[in-house]
Protein backbone atom coordinates (compact mmCIF):
# COMPACT_ATOMS: atom_id res chain seq x y z
CA UNK A 1 0.00 0.00 0.00
CA UNK A 2 2.68 2.22 1.02
CA UNK A 3 4.54 1.39 -3.05
CA UNK A 4 1.25 2.20 -4.33
CA UNK A 5 0.85 5.60 -2.47
CA UNK A 6 4.80 6.45 -3.80
CA UNK A 7 3.98 5.47 -7.29
CA UNK A 8 0.77 7.81 -7.59
CA UNK A 9 2.49 10.63 -5.85
CA UNK A 10 5.35 10.66 -7.77
CA UNK A 11 2.83 9.86 -11.07
CA UNK A 12 1.10 13.17 -9.58
CA UNK A 13 4.39 15.08 -9.51
CA UNK A 14 5.15 13.85 -12.90
CA UNK A 15 1.84 15.35 -14.30
CA UNK A 16 1.87 18.08 -12.89
CA UNK A 17 5.78 19.65 -14.02
CA UNK A 18 4.15 18.40 -17.31
CA UNK A 19 1.14 20.74 -16.86
CA UNK A 20 3.48 23.58 -15.37
CA UNK A 21 5.99 23.04 -18.66
CA UNK A 22 2.67 23.23 -20.99
CA UNK A 23 1.61 26.31 -19.40
CA UNK A 24 5.29 27.60 -19.91
CA UNK A 25 5.00 26.33 -23.70
CA UNK A 26 1.52 27.96 -24.35
CA UNK A 27 2.59 31.44 -22.26
CA UNK A 28 5.51 31.60 -24.48
CA UNK A 29 3.22 30.48 -27.64
CA UNK A 30 0.79 33.23 -26.91
CA UNK A 31 3.51 36.41 -26.16
CA UNK A 32 5.08 34.99 -29.33
CA UNK A 33 1.31 35.79 -31.27
CA UNK A 34 1.69 38.86 -29.56
CA UNK A 35 4.75 40.16 -30.44
CA UNK A 36 4.17 39.41 -33.93
CA UNK A 37 0.96 41.28 -33.96
CA UNK A 38 2.64 44.23 -32.89
CA UNK A 39 5.03 44.04 -35.40
CA UNK A 40 3.03 43.20 -38.30
CA UNK A 41 1.61 46.81 -38.25
CA UNK A 42 3.43 50.44 -38.05
CA UNK A 43 -0.86 51.63 -37.09
CA UNK A 44 -0.74 51.60 -33.46
CA UNK A 45 -4.38 50.79 -33.75
CA UNK A 46 -4.43 48.28 -35.61
CA UNK A 47 -2.31 46.41 -33.93
CA UNK A 48 -3.67 46.74 -30.48
CA UNK A 49 -6.79 45.29 -32.15
CA UNK A 50 -4.77 42.16 -32.56
CA UNK A 51 -3.73 42.27 -29.03
CA UNK A 52 -7.06 41.76 -27.90
CA UNK A 53 -8.05 39.50 -29.93
CA UNK A 54 -5.49 37.05 -28.73
CA UNK A 55 -6.60 38.24 -25.04
CA UNK A 56 -9.78 37.25 -25.60
CA UNK A 57 -9.31 33.41 -26.70
CA UNK A 58 -6.56 32.62 -24.00
CA UNK A 59 -7.80 34.59 -21.39
CA UNK A 60 -11.63 34.04 -21.99
CA UNK A 61 -11.84 38.16 -21.53
CA UNK A 62 -15.03 39.10 -21.89
CA UNK A 63 -13.97 43.19 -22.97
CA UNK A 64 -10.66 44.79 -22.44
CA UNK A 65 -9.33 48.29 -23.30
CA UNK A 66 -6.41 49.71 -23.59
CA UNK A 67 -6.52 53.63 -22.08
CA UNK A 68 -4.47 56.75 -22.95
CA UNK A 69 -3.75 59.37 -20.36
CA UNK A 70 -3.21 62.90 -21.84
CA UNK A 71 -1.45 65.01 -19.50
CA UNK A 72 -2.35 68.58 -20.88
CA UNK A 73 -5.99 67.60 -19.77
CA UNK A 74 -5.34 65.51 -17.23
CA UNK A 75 -8.12 62.83 -18.94
CA UNK A 76 -7.94 59.40 -19.66
CA UNK A 77 -9.93 57.96 -22.53
CA UNK A 78 -10.72 54.80 -24.06
CA UNK A 79 -8.04 54.52 -27.17
CA UNK A 80 -9.07 50.61 -28.76
CA UNK A 81 -11.70 48.67 -27.03
CA UNK A 82 -12.66 44.99 -27.49
CA UNK A 83 -16.62 44.20 -26.48
CA UNK A 84 -17.25 48.01 -27.36
CA UNK A 85 -19.73 49.84 -28.85
CA UNK A 86 -18.53 53.34 -30.22
CA UNK A 87 -20.50 54.71 -28.55
CA UNK A 88 -19.98 53.09 -25.07
CA UNK A 89 -16.26 53.37 -25.87
CA UNK A 90 -16.95 57.82 -25.90
CA UNK A 91 -18.39 57.36 -22.74
CA UNK A 92 -15.70 55.89 -21.25
CA UNK A 93 -13.58 59.22 -19.66
CA UNK A 94 -11.98 59.38 -16.65
CA UNK A 95 -9.47 61.72 -14.60
CA UNK A 96 -6.48 60.72 -13.21
CA UNK A 97 -7.19 59.13 -9.50
CA UNK A 98 -10.94 58.62 -10.48
CA UNK A 99 -11.70 54.87 -10.31
CA UNK A 100 -10.05 51.49 -10.74
CA UNK A 101 -8.20 52.42 -14.21
CA UNK A 102 -7.66 56.20 -12.49
CA UNK A 103 -5.90 54.74 -9.85
CA UNK A 104 -3.83 52.28 -11.71
CA UNK A 105 -2.42 55.55 -13.89
CA UNK A 106 -2.20 57.35 -11.13
CA UNK A 107 0.13 55.00 -8.87
CA UNK A 108 1.23 53.40 -11.73
CA UNK A 109 0.72 49.78 -9.61
CA UNK A 110 -1.87 47.25 -10.94
CA UNK A 111 -5.16 46.27 -9.24
CA UNK A 112 -7.04 43.09 -9.65
CA UNK A 113 -10.84 43.16 -8.25
CA UNK A 114 -12.04 39.22 -7.93
CA UNK A 115 -15.74 40.37 -8.41
CA UNK A 116 -16.68 44.08 -9.75
CA UNK A 117 -19.94 44.37 -8.06
CA UNK A 118 -18.39 44.18 -4.60
CA UNK A 119 -15.95 46.86 -5.39
CA UNK A 120 -17.10 50.29 -4.40
CA UNK A 121 -14.14 52.13 -6.88
CA UNK A 122 -15.85 50.75 -9.59
CA UNK A 123 -17.17 53.26 -12.10
CA UNK A 124 -18.38 51.21 -14.86
CA UNK A 125 -18.53 54.72 -17.18
CA UNK A 126 -19.47 52.68 -19.95
CA UNK A 127 -22.30 50.88 -18.45
CA UNK A 128 -21.70 47.61 -19.99
CA UNK A 129 -21.58 45.05 -16.93
CA UNK A 130 -24.99 46.48 -16.87
CA UNK A 131 -26.31 44.09 -19.52
CA UNK A 132 -25.01 40.99 -17.86
CA UNK A 133 -25.83 40.62 -14.10
CA UNK A 134 -26.41 37.40 -14.02
CA UNK A 135 -22.58 37.21 -14.96
CA UNK A 136 -19.89 38.05 -12.25
CA UNK A 137 -16.77 39.55 -13.70
CA UNK A 138 -13.73 40.15 -12.40
CA UNK A 139 -11.07 42.64 -13.42
CA UNK A 140 -7.61 43.14 -13.76
CA UNK A 141 -6.08 46.67 -14.88
CA UNK A 142 -2.30 47.14 -15.29
CA UNK A 143 -0.22 50.45 -16.18
CA UNK A 144 1.55 51.08 -19.78
CA UNK A 145 4.84 52.27 -18.47
CA UNK A 146 7.33 54.19 -20.60
CA UNK A 147 9.76 54.20 -18.70
CA UNK A 148 8.92 55.49 -15.38
CA UNK A 149 6.01 57.30 -16.80
CA UNK A 150 2.48 55.38 -17.09
CA UNK A 151 1.08 56.79 -20.31
CA UNK A 152 -2.01 54.22 -20.17
CA UNK A 153 -3.56 51.08 -18.48
CA UNK A 154 -4.08 47.91 -20.22
CA UNK A 155 -7.62 46.64 -18.57
CA UNK A 156 -9.80 43.09 -18.70
CA UNK A 157 -13.25 41.88 -18.00
CA UNK A 158 -13.13 38.24 -17.76
CA UNK A 159 -16.20 35.68 -15.77
CA UNK A 160 -15.56 35.04 -12.23
CA UNK A 161 -13.81 32.06 -11.62
CA UNK A 162 -13.22 31.01 -7.63
CA UNK A 163 -10.21 28.63 -9.22
CA UNK A 164 -8.40 31.66 -11.75
CA UNK A 165 -5.27 32.74 -10.22
CA UNK A 166 -5.98 36.81 -10.44
CA UNK A 167 -1.66 37.25 -9.57
CA UNK A 168 -1.01 35.25 -12.63
CA UNK A 169 -3.48 36.99 -14.27
CA UNK A 170 -1.56 40.36 -13.00
CA UNK A 171 2.17 39.17 -14.22
CA UNK A 172 0.90 37.90 -17.80
CA UNK A 173 -0.85 41.41 -18.28
CA UNK A 174 2.02 43.23 -17.45
CA UNK A 175 3.77 41.56 -19.50
CA UNK A 176 1.42 42.09 -22.50
CA UNK A 177 1.81 45.70 -21.10
CA UNK A 178 5.23 46.15 -21.22
CA UNK A 179 5.46 44.66 -24.69
CA UNK A 180 3.02 47.51 -25.52
CA UNK A 181 4.94 50.07 -23.92
CA UNK A 182 7.97 49.11 -25.93
CA UNK A 183 6.17 49.00 -28.79
CA UNK A 184 4.64 52.20 -28.48
CA UNK A 185 8.47 53.37 -27.91
CA UNK A 186 9.59 51.78 -31.18
CA UNK A 187 6.57 53.54 -33.02
CA UNK A 188 7.37 57.02 -31.77
CA UNK A 189 11.16 56.81 -32.61
CA UNK A 190 10.02 55.56 -36.07
CA UNK A 191 7.40 58.31 -36.70
CA UNK A 192 9.92 60.90 -35.39
CA UNK A 193 12.19 59.42 -37.95
CA UNK A 194 9.95 59.89 -40.44
CA UNK A 195 8.92 63.15 -39.74
CA UNK A 196 12.85 64.26 -39.36
CA UNK A 197 13.62 62.46 -42.95
CA UNK A 198 10.34 64.38 -44.09
CA UNK A 199 11.54 67.47 -43.10
CA UNK A 200 15.37 66.94 -44.54
CA UNK A 201 13.65 66.17 -47.94
CA UNK A 202 11.48 69.14 -48.03
CA UNK A 203 14.59 71.41 -46.62
CA UNK A 204 17.14 69.82 -49.33
CA UNK A 205 14.79 70.02 -52.09
CA UNK A 206 13.91 73.98 -50.86
CA UNK A 207 17.79 74.25 -51.16
CA UNK A 208 17.86 72.68 -54.38
CA UNK A 209 15.31 74.57 -55.82
CA UNK A 210 17.25 77.60 -54.74
CA UNK A 211 20.15 76.96 -55.74
CA UNK A 212 19.44 76.47 -59.10
CA UNK A 213 17.27 79.12 -60.04
CA UNK A 214 18.56 80.47 -63.20
CA UNK A 215 18.76 84.17 -61.35
CA UNK A 216 21.77 82.30 -59.42
CA UNK A 217 23.85 81.50 -62.47
CA UNK A 218 26.32 84.14 -61.99
CA UNK A 219 26.91 85.97 -64.94
CA UNK A 220 25.19 88.61 -66.74
CA UNK A 221 27.01 88.97 -70.25
CA UNK A 222 24.67 89.05 -73.11
CA UNK A 223 25.00 85.74 -74.53
CA UNK A 224 24.46 84.79 -71.14
CA UNK A 225 21.33 86.63 -70.73
CA UNK A 226 20.28 84.87 -74.02
CA UNK A 227 21.02 81.53 -72.29
CA UNK A 228 18.74 82.88 -69.39
CA UNK A 229 15.63 83.77 -71.35
CA UNK A 230 15.87 80.21 -73.55
CA UNK A 231 15.72 78.70 -69.59
CA UNK A 232 13.53 80.35 -68.66
CA UNK A 233 11.25 79.67 -71.95
CA UNK A 234 11.93 75.75 -71.94
CA UNK A 235 11.40 75.07 -68.08
CA UNK A 236 7.69 75.47 -67.96
CA UNK A 237 7.20 73.22 -70.90
CA UNK A 238 7.96 69.43 -71.27
CA UNK A 239 10.14 69.69 -74.30
CA UNK A 240 13.53 68.08 -74.99
CA UNK A 241 16.57 70.10 -74.43
CA UNK A 242 20.05 69.42 -76.08
CA UNK A 243 22.59 71.98 -74.36
CA UNK A 244 25.93 72.40 -76.04
CA UNK A 245 29.08 73.44 -75.10
CA UNK A 246 32.85 72.94 -74.37
CA UNK A 247 33.80 71.65 -70.95
CA UNK A 248 33.26 73.34 -67.84
CA UNK A 249 30.87 75.63 -69.31
CA UNK A 250 27.89 74.61 -67.08
CA UNK A 251 25.75 72.55 -69.14
CA UNK A 252 25.23 70.59 -65.77
CA UNK A 253 23.94 73.47 -63.94
CA UNK A 254 21.67 74.68 -66.77
CA UNK A 255 20.40 71.32 -66.72
CA UNK A 256 19.25 71.92 -62.90
CA UNK A 257 17.86 75.21 -63.41
CA UNK A 258 15.64 73.68 -65.90
CA UNK A 259 14.43 70.92 -63.71
CA UNK A 260 13.83 72.72 -60.82
CA UNK A 261 11.93 75.60 -61.99
CA UNK A 262 9.61 73.03 -64.41
CA UNK A 263 6.17 71.49 -63.00
CA UNK A 264 8.22 68.20 -62.81
CA UNK A 265 10.42 69.97 -60.02
CA UNK A 266 8.73 68.22 -57.48
CA UNK A 267 9.58 64.80 -58.87
CA UNK A 268 12.57 62.66 -59.13
CA UNK A 269 15.85 63.86 -61.07
CA UNK A 270 18.12 61.41 -62.30
CA UNK A 271 21.78 61.90 -63.73
CA UNK A 272 23.67 59.62 -65.64
CA UNK A 273 27.41 60.48 -67.44
CA UNK A 274 27.49 58.47 -70.19
CA UNK A 275 30.81 58.61 -70.70
CA UNK A 276 31.95 57.30 -67.34
CA UNK A 277 29.69 54.63 -67.60
CA UNK A 278 31.32 51.24 -69.83
CA UNK A 279 29.48 50.14 -73.23
CA UNK A 280 28.16 47.06 -71.83
CA UNK A 281 26.63 48.65 -69.19
CA UNK A 282 25.39 51.38 -70.67
CA UNK A 283 22.03 49.99 -71.88
CA UNK A 284 21.83 47.97 -67.86
CA UNK A 285 22.26 51.09 -66.25
CA UNK A 286 19.38 53.04 -68.59
CA UNK A 287 16.76 50.72 -68.71
CA UNK A 288 17.73 48.09 -65.94
CA UNK A 289 17.65 44.49 -66.49
CA UNK A 290 15.98 41.14 -65.66
CA UNK A 291 17.73 38.66 -62.89
CA UNK A 292 19.94 36.36 -64.85
CA UNK A 293 19.76 38.44 -67.99
CA UNK A 294 24.02 38.22 -68.28
CA UNK A 295 26.45 36.97 -66.02
CA UNK A 296 26.48 38.99 -62.45
CA UNK A 297 22.69 40.09 -62.87
CA UNK A 298 21.59 37.96 -59.54
CA UNK A 299 18.98 40.49 -58.74
CA UNK A 300 16.33 42.29 -60.70
CA UNK A 301 17.25 46.05 -60.93
CA UNK A 302 15.33 48.96 -62.26
CA UNK A 303 16.83 51.35 -64.70
CA UNK A 304 17.70 55.19 -64.47
CA UNK A 305 14.39 55.94 -66.87
CA UNK A 306 12.16 54.25 -64.19
CA UNK A 307 13.78 56.06 -61.34
CA UNK A 308 13.00 59.25 -63.38
CA UNK A 309 9.27 58.75 -63.76
CA UNK A 310 7.20 61.35 -63.73
CA UNK A 311 10.42 63.67 -63.34
CA UNK A 312 13.76 64.42 -65.50
CA UNK A 313 16.68 62.59 -66.41
CA UNK A 314 19.89 64.35 -67.75
CA UNK A 315 22.51 62.17 -69.81
CA UNK A 316 25.56 63.71 -70.00
CA UNK A 317 27.93 63.60 -72.65
CA UNK A 318 25.13 61.76 -74.90
CA UNK A 319 27.60 61.42 -77.66
CA UNK A 320 29.42 58.56 -76.09
CA UNK A 321 26.72 55.88 -76.16
CA UNK A 322 27.15 53.44 -78.97
CA UNK A 323 24.73 52.69 -81.67
CA UNK A 324 22.78 49.91 -80.22
CA UNK A 325 21.91 51.91 -77.27
CA UNK A 326 20.91 54.98 -79.71
CA UNK A 327 18.17 52.83 -81.07
CA UNK A 328 16.45 51.54 -77.58
CA UNK A 329 17.18 55.39 -76.81
CA UNK A 330 15.21 56.68 -79.90
CA UNK A 331 12.56 54.01 -78.85
CA UNK A 332 11.96 55.30 -75.47
CA UNK A 333 11.96 59.38 -77.06
CA UNK A 334 9.71 58.52 -79.53
CA UNK A 335 7.20 55.80 -77.78
CA UNK A 336 8.11 56.31 -74.41
CA UNK A 337 8.26 52.51 -73.57
CA UNK A 338 10.82 50.27 -73.23
CA UNK A 339 12.22 46.67 -71.92
CA UNK A 340 14.59 45.87 -69.51
CA UNK A 341 17.45 44.04 -70.34
CA UNK A 342 16.75 40.24 -70.94
CA UNK A 343 13.39 41.39 -70.14
CA UNK A 344 9.74 40.83 -72.27
CA UNK A 345 7.69 43.36 -70.19
CA UNK A 346 7.47 46.73 -72.03
CA UNK A 347 7.35 49.39 -69.42
CA UNK A 348 5.79 52.70 -69.56
CA UNK A 349 7.31 56.04 -68.54
CA UNK A 350 6.92 59.36 -68.29
CA UNK A 351 10.04 61.36 -67.93
CA UNK A 352 11.73 64.78 -69.73
CA UNK A 353 15.11 64.06 -71.36
CA UNK A 354 17.62 66.40 -71.57
CA UNK A 355 20.91 66.10 -72.68
CA UNK A 356 24.15 67.44 -72.78
CA UNK A 357 27.46 67.13 -75.47
CA UNK A 358 30.67 69.19 -75.86
CA UNK A 359 31.60 67.12 -79.44
CA UNK A 360 30.18 68.03 -82.43
CA UNK A 361 27.16 66.32 -83.41
CA UNK A 362 26.43 67.30 -86.80
CA UNK A 363 30.07 65.63 -87.86
CA UNK A 364 29.14 62.48 -85.30
CA UNK A 365 26.44 62.12 -87.83
CA UNK A 366 28.18 62.85 -91.14
CA UNK A 367 30.72 60.07 -89.72
CA UNK A 368 27.52 57.77 -88.95
CA UNK A 369 28.92 57.50 -85.31
CA UNK A 370 25.73 58.80 -84.12
CA UNK A 371 22.32 58.10 -85.46
CA UNK A 372 20.43 60.77 -87.53
CA UNK A 373 16.99 60.10 -86.51
CA UNK A 374 18.09 60.31 -82.27
CA UNK A 375 19.94 63.77 -83.00
CA UNK A 376 16.97 65.45 -84.35
CA UNK A 377 14.53 63.73 -81.49
CA UNK A 378 17.27 65.33 -78.77
CA UNK A 379 17.87 68.97 -80.70
CA UNK A 380 14.27 69.81 -79.94
CA UNK A 381 15.35 72.99 -78.26
CA UNK A 382 19.13 73.66 -78.20
CA UNK A 383 20.71 75.99 -75.54
CA UNK A 384 24.73 77.11 -76.47
CA UNK A 385 26.99 77.72 -73.59
CA UNK A 386 29.24 80.05 -74.45
CA UNK A 387 32.95 79.39 -73.41
CA UNK A 388 34.37 82.28 -71.04
CA UNK A 389 36.67 83.58 -73.61
CA UNK A 390 33.86 84.83 -75.39
CA UNK A 391 32.30 86.37 -72.09
CA UNK A 392 35.22 88.40 -70.67
CA UNK A 393 32.45 90.70 -68.58
CA UNK A 394 31.93 87.68 -66.53
CA UNK A 395 35.32 86.46 -65.30
CA UNK A 396 35.58 89.51 -62.83
CA UNK A 397 31.80 88.50 -61.31
CA UNK A 398 32.55 84.43 -61.15
CA UNK A 399 35.76 85.26 -59.52
CA UNK A 400 34.44 87.52 -56.94
CA UNK A 401 31.40 84.68 -56.51
CA UNK A 402 34.23 81.65 -55.63
CA UNK A 403 36.16 83.93 -53.89
CA UNK A 404 33.40 84.16 -51.55
CA UNK A 405 32.34 80.97 -51.57
CA UNK A 406 35.81 79.34 -50.69
CA UNK A 407 36.64 81.86 -48.06
CA UNK A 408 33.80 81.24 -46.32
CA UNK A 409 34.53 77.33 -46.46
CA UNK A 410 38.23 77.89 -45.59
CA UNK A 411 37.11 80.52 -42.76
CA UNK A 412 39.63 83.20 -44.39
CA UNK A 413 38.25 86.98 -44.87
CA UNK A 414 39.63 87.19 -48.22
CA UNK A 415 37.98 90.72 -48.88
CA UNK A 416 39.26 91.53 -52.54
CA UNK A 417 41.39 90.83 -55.78
CA UNK A 418 44.45 92.40 -56.43
CA UNK A 419 44.73 94.36 -59.46
CA UNK A 420 47.34 93.02 -60.96
CA UNK A 421 45.55 89.24 -60.45
CA UNK A 422 42.59 90.62 -62.03
CA UNK A 423 44.64 91.83 -64.78
CA UNK A 424 46.21 88.25 -64.71
CA UNK A 425 42.51 86.46 -64.72
CA UNK A 426 41.74 88.79 -67.74
CA UNK A 427 44.32 88.32 -69.75
CA UNK A 428 43.67 84.64 -69.78
CA UNK A 429 42.26 82.64 -72.19
CA UNK A 430 40.89 79.65 -70.16
CA UNK A 431 40.69 76.52 -71.77
CA UNK A 432 38.84 74.90 -68.97
CA UNK A 433 36.63 77.48 -68.70
CA UNK A 434 34.13 78.07 -65.70
CA UNK A 435 35.52 75.25 -63.92
CA UNK A 436 39.27 76.02 -64.63
CA UNK A 437 38.80 79.58 -62.95
CA UNK A 438 36.95 77.96 -59.90
CA UNK A 439 39.61 75.27 -59.02
CA UNK A 440 42.16 78.88 -59.66
CA UNK A 441 40.37 80.60 -56.91
CA UNK A 442 39.92 77.96 -55.08
CA UNK A 443 43.89 77.11 -54.75
CA UNK A 444 44.53 80.42 -54.54
CA UNK A 445 42.45 81.20 -51.51
CA UNK A 446 44.18 78.31 -49.99
CA UNK A 447 47.28 79.81 -50.45
CA UNK A 448 46.69 83.58 -49.62
CA UNK A 449 47.37 84.38 -46.03
CA UNK A 450 46.51 88.01 -46.43
CA UNK A 451 42.81 90.23 -46.64
CA UNK A 452 43.95 90.59 -50.63
CA UNK A 453 44.18 87.57 -53.35
CA UNK A 454 47.55 88.65 -54.78
CA UNK A 455 48.63 87.69 -58.39
CA UNK A 456 51.58 85.56 -56.76
CA UNK A 457 48.69 82.57 -55.41
CA UNK A 458 47.58 82.18 -58.78
CA UNK A 459 48.90 79.49 -60.84
CA UNK A 460 51.81 79.49 -62.79
CA UNK A 461 49.67 78.21 -65.92
CA UNK A 462 48.13 81.86 -66.11
CA UNK A 463 50.98 84.00 -64.75
CA UNK A 464 52.62 86.75 -67.36
CA UNK A 465 56.45 86.07 -67.72
CA UNK A 466 56.76 89.53 -65.92
CA UNK A 467 54.78 87.69 -62.59
CA UNK A 468 56.06 84.45 -62.63
CA UNK A 469 59.47 85.40 -63.55
CA UNK A 470 60.00 83.72 -66.60
CA UNK A 471 60.26 86.34 -69.29
CA UNK A 472 62.88 85.77 -71.82
CA UNK A 473 66.78 86.14 -71.30
CA UNK A 474 67.49 86.77 -74.34
CA UNK A 475 66.74 88.96 -77.62
CA UNK A 476 65.25 87.46 -80.41
CA UNK A 477 68.22 87.94 -82.69
CA UNK A 478 69.87 86.48 -80.44
CA UNK A 479 67.53 83.42 -80.22
CA UNK A 480 67.39 83.19 -84.17
CA UNK A 481 71.83 83.04 -83.95
CA UNK A 482 71.42 80.50 -81.40
CA UNK A 483 68.72 78.16 -83.10
CA UNK A 484 70.95 78.64 -87.45
CA UNK A 485 74.22 77.88 -85.20
CA UNK A 486 72.65 74.77 -84.04
CA UNK A 487 71.33 73.89 -87.52
CA UNK A 488 74.50 74.41 -89.06
CA UNK A 489 76.22 72.34 -86.55
CA UNK A 490 74.02 69.69 -87.00
CA UNK A 491 73.87 69.42 -91.17
CA UNK A 492 77.76 68.94 -90.75
CA UNK A 493 77.52 66.05 -88.28
CA UNK A 494 75.29 64.52 -90.41
CA UNK A 495 77.26 64.89 -93.59
CA UNK A 496 80.47 64.72 -91.69
CA UNK A 497 81.69 67.81 -92.83
CA UNK A 498 81.18 67.91 -96.48
CA UNK A 499 79.80 71.72 -96.97
CA UNK A 500 77.68 70.53 -100.11
CA UNK A 501 75.81 67.57 -98.74
CA UNK A 502 75.06 69.87 -95.42
CA UNK A 503 73.60 72.71 -97.38
CA UNK A 504 71.55 70.46 -99.22
CA UNK A 505 69.92 68.73 -96.17
CA UNK A 506 69.15 73.01 -94.92
CA UNK A 507 68.02 73.29 -98.68
CA UNK A 508 70.68 76.55 -99.06
CA UNK A 509 73.50 77.02 -101.03
CA UNK A 510 76.92 76.25 -100.49
CA UNK A 511 77.94 79.99 -100.70
CA UNK A 512 74.69 80.94 -98.16
CA UNK A 513 76.00 78.19 -96.18
CA UNK A 514 79.94 78.88 -95.61
CA UNK A 515 79.17 82.45 -95.05
CA UNK A 516 76.44 81.53 -92.01
CA UNK A 517 79.25 79.00 -91.01
CA UNK A 518 82.24 81.71 -91.26
CA UNK A 519 79.37 83.94 -88.97
CA UNK A 520 79.48 81.79 -86.03
CA UNK A 521 82.83 80.49 -86.18
CA UNK A 522 82.11 76.97 -87.22
CA UNK A 523 84.86 75.02 -89.35
CA UNK A 524 83.68 72.38 -91.66
CA UNK A 525 86.90 70.40 -90.82
CA UNK A 526 86.46 70.01 -87.05
CA UNK A 527 83.12 67.47 -87.89
CA UNK A 528 85.07 65.11 -90.51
Amino acid sequence: MRAFNIVNFYLSLIILRKNIIMKHIEEITLFYEISKALNEHLDLKKSLYRVLDILSNSMEMVRGTVTILNPLRNEISIEIAHGLSQSEIIKGKYKVGEGVTGRVIQDGKPIAIPKISEEPLFLDRTATRKRKLKDELSFICVPVKKGNQVIGALSVDRVYQPDYSLKEGVEYLSVVATMIANHVINLEKIRTEKEQLKNENTRLRNELENKYRFNNIVGNSNKMREVYQMISQVSKSNATVLIRGESGTGKELVANSIHYNSPRSKQNFVKVNCAALPSNLIESELFGHEKGSFTGAIKQKMGKFELAHKGTIFLDEIGSIDLDVQVKLLRVLQEREFERVGGHHTIKTDVRIIAATNKNLEMAVEQEVFRGDLYYRLNVFPIYMPPLRERKTDILLLADYFLEKYSNENHKEIKRLSTPAIDMLMGYHWPGNVRELENCIERAVLLCEEGVLHSYNLPPTIQTGKESNTLPAQSLGEAVANLEKCMLIDALKNARGNISTAATMLETTVRKFSYKAKQHNIDYRDYR
